[in-house]
């Protein structure tokens, strides 16, 4: 899953990938991840992607995917509730960053992730410098981007689980615990793609 552009070449350039993800608080679904080395025209009004709408962000997508170079990796629940949410991110991170330095065939000179903290020592496969920057998917065009793209993934995966586990109203509330969802958990129970080590699923039995 990943999208580097024809004809670039990674000489001269100091290469700088931004890091961001999507899905962590949600109690069903995966934990999605997405690096992006932005190179060449940068499509404009790159924002942290929760502050942009549906419509714009949908764009911006879409223009980051054709014309940069860009990786996505995705935790599914199952490895989620077997490593716990903050390794399985520290995983996705990892994941997207070597897919897209293994495509580009260059190690970048720093990874730039959204928050306070990066996979560096957190996670035996990481091997780039790397910089955390709290607010970055605000103000780093190459996280805003990452934070584009990852959100974007992370949406159609659960619109499509919404087809398949229709009760959920995944297409409304992308996994996270709303009202409607809780009711249908009551109801019907978890699936295959809830998060059963999150407590409002694994209490399920105490209701």
């Amino acid at each position: 899953m990943l999208g580097v552009t024809p004809g670039f070449s990674v000489t001269g350039e100091p290469l700088v990938i931004g890091v961001d993800e999507a899905g962590r608080g949600p109690l069903a679904g995966p934990v999605v991840a997405a690096a992006v080395l932005l190179h060449g025209a940068i499509p404009a009004g790159l924002d942290d992607s929760k502050r942009l709408s549906a419509k714009r962000r949908a764009a911006l997508d879409q223009a980051i995917r054709s014309g940069c170079c860009w990786a996505v990796a995705v935790v599914e629940p199952e490895e989620i509730d077997r490593v716990n949410i903050f390794q399985a991110t520290m995983l996705a991170m990892t994941r997207a960053v070597a897919s897209l330095t293994g495509a580009l065939g260059a190690a970048p000179r720093e990874v730039l992730i959204d928050g306070n903290m990066t996979p560096q020592g957190r996670c035996a496969d990481w091997d780039w410098p790397a910089r955390a920057i709290v607010g970055g998917d605000g103000i780093e065009p190459c996280i805003s981007a990452a934070s584009i793209i990852a959100k974007e993934w992370r949406d159609r995966l659960m619109l499509e689980a919404a087809q398949v586990h229709p009760h959920y109203g995944w297409e409304r509330n992308k996994g996270y615990g709303t009202a409607e969802h809780m009711e249908a958990l009551r109801l019907h129970g978890p699936t295959p793609l809830h998060r059963r080590s999150f407590a409002p699923v694994s209490q399920l039995s105490l209701i």
